[in-house]
């Protein structure tokens, strides 16, 4: 029962994910407010996730595997955020040149943080928990 709860909290974050994902990578289903509600569901079940992984002391690889992924799906959302803020920035001080190129090198930075880098991380930690979960399942029954 103590990793039921972690467990749901998994599922529903992968699904996030992945509805998330699904439009982000077709441009033909973009639509601003599902991507909004979508990523503010997944920087919420990212923080879930860790917390629950923290509190319930979950030990092992798949400590380290869960808050991976926890902490991949906060970082997305939040590296998407400073992107944009980044880029703003660096068009409005556009006239002051330490810190547009301060502001664009941030921008560069976020961007790659938030596109290769955590949805990566993301998958690494959501396959690597969900094969421990089952191994652990697996022999949890066999005893």
């Amino acid at each position: 029962m103590k990793k039921f709860l972690i467990l749901v909290v998994f599922c529903l974050l992968v699904g996030a994910f992945t509805a998330l994902m699904g439009p982000v990578a077709i441009p033909v289903f973009r639509n601003s407010q599902f991507i909004i509600i979508f990523g503010i569901a997944l920087f919420l079940l990212g923080l879930t996730l860790i917390f629950l992984t923290l509190k319930q002391r979950v030990e092992g690889k798949l400590k380290k595997f869960l808050i991976l992924t926890g902490a991949s799906a906060v970082g997305l959302i939040v590296s998407v955020l400073l992107h944009n803020i980044f880029y703003g920035v660096s068009v409005v001080v556009g006239h002051i040149t330490a810190l547009k190129y301060l502001a664009e090198a941030l921008h560069v930075a976020f961007f790659l943080i938030a596109i290769p880098i955590c949805p990566l991380a993301f998958l690494v930690g959501a396959v690597s928990s969900a094969v421990l979960f089952f191994m652990e399942r697996k022999r949890e029954k066999a005893l």
